[in-house]
């Protein structure tokens, strides 16, 4: 089977398909993933991914489109998920380190304003708004990873992502302003 005749063939959900590009397609979807990841079991595991979401998007394939690059596109993404996971992890891990001992100092009187700032502007945002910019900035998602936890295309995730965003540039500018007057007559 060429790849012309493998990508309609996997455009319209035959199942045998799959099997044929992973055994065709699988050796260089891992190394893609491993040179992401620098672990093999990792990128196994990334291989793994690749593959069910490439099966689930099928009906979505473009046969026109090369299925390689569609296909190493998913490897690429699937690869730096699982690293921004791990990244996660290790540094939640790092966290809870009983090693880890930090001298900090109190936070200042304007910090603490600042921080009020913040916390109230989140609150006056819409529910959605909000919910966006927790996910983005506390849970640490992907755009990929919010638009499938809210079950929401991509785009939309990045268009309510942006004007989150702005509007809440908007009700924090102030503190912009304040810095900036503090920055001008030396009061850092």
């Amino acid at each position: 089977m060429d790849d012309a005749e493998l990508a309609a063939r996997f455009a319209t959900g035959d199942p045998d398909t799959i099997r044929v590009l992973y055994q065709t397609h699988g050796r260089l979807v891992f190394t893609i993933a491993y040179k992401v990841l620098s672990d093999a079991g990792l990128a196994e595991e990334a291989t793994q991914q690749t593959f069910i979401k490439a099966w689930r998007a099928a009906a979505s394939y473009d046969p026109k489109r090369s299925l390689v690059a569609w296909l190493t596109t998913i490897a690429r993404n699937a690869a730096l998920d699982i690293y921004r996971r791990e990244r996660r992890q290790r540094s939640h891990a790092n966290i809870d380190s009983p090693e880890l001992e930090l001298a900090t100092l109190p936070p200042s009187i304007d910090q603490l304003n600042d921080v009020l700032a913040v916390q109230n502007a989140l609150a006056d945002l819409p529910d959605s708004d909000r919910e966006l910019i927790r996910l983005q900035h506390y849970d640490e998602l992907t755009h990929s990873e919010i638009a499938e936890h809210l079950s929401i295309p991509i785009g939309t995730v990045k268009s309510r992502t942006f004007r989150a965003h702005r509007r809440l540039a908007e009700m924090l500018g102030h503190l912009r302003i304040d810095e900036a007057l503090e920055v001008s007559t030396g009061e850092c």
